[in-house]
């Protein structure tokens, strides 16, 4: 696996590409999302975040994933639609991706290479930070909601 962020691309929702070198020089909240979850209210405190600390240089990513009970079955635009109109999104979000197991997308294998269990998703709302150079600076529970001081911390000792 290669040693830096930038080195792996997501597709938009829209379907673009998303080369995660086009954050270079950012800080990354990377988090894989599902529409119809228990903890779907994140989607607004990763919108806050995302709103409070974009202009110092904080991205975050959406990644909706299907791979826990099914909770994100929507095409990307039902679940661009539902994040803009429920949430008010404005963040980046990717297409629709595995994020664990054989076929988890590779910057998923990537992190959990570089910070082992921590960095494998066990269910939506995983998290995980890459600072501005592109490496991984850790992982967060799905519990651990976006305003918990230990993500604002991370995030702002990144910045």
């Amino acid at each position: 696996m290669s040693g830096s962020a930038y080195d792996y691309s997501f597709t938009s929702i829209d379907g673009a590409a998303l080369p995660m070198s086009s954050f270079k020089d950012k800080v990354v909240l990377v988090v894989n999302t599902a529409s119809k979850c228990g903890l779907t209210p994140q989607y607004e405190g990763l919108e806050q975040l995302y709103s409070d600390y974009k202009d110092k240089g904080l991205v975050v990513l959406g990644v909706p994933c299907n791979q826990f009970m099914g909770q994100e079955p929507g095409t990307e635009a039902e679940i661009k639609d539902f994040c803009e109109t429920r949430f008010s999104v404005d963040f980046p979000m990717t297409g629709k991706v595995e994020v664990k197991g054989e076929g988890a997308h590779d910057f998923y294998k990537w992190a959990e290479a570089g910070l082992g269990e921590p960095a494998v998703p066990v269910w939506n709302f995983h998290k995980i930070l890459v600072g501005r150079d592109g490496q991984l600076i850790r992982a967060f529970d799905p519990r651990t909601t976006p305003q918990d001081p230990a993500v604002v911390g991370a995030v702002e000792a990144a910045l």
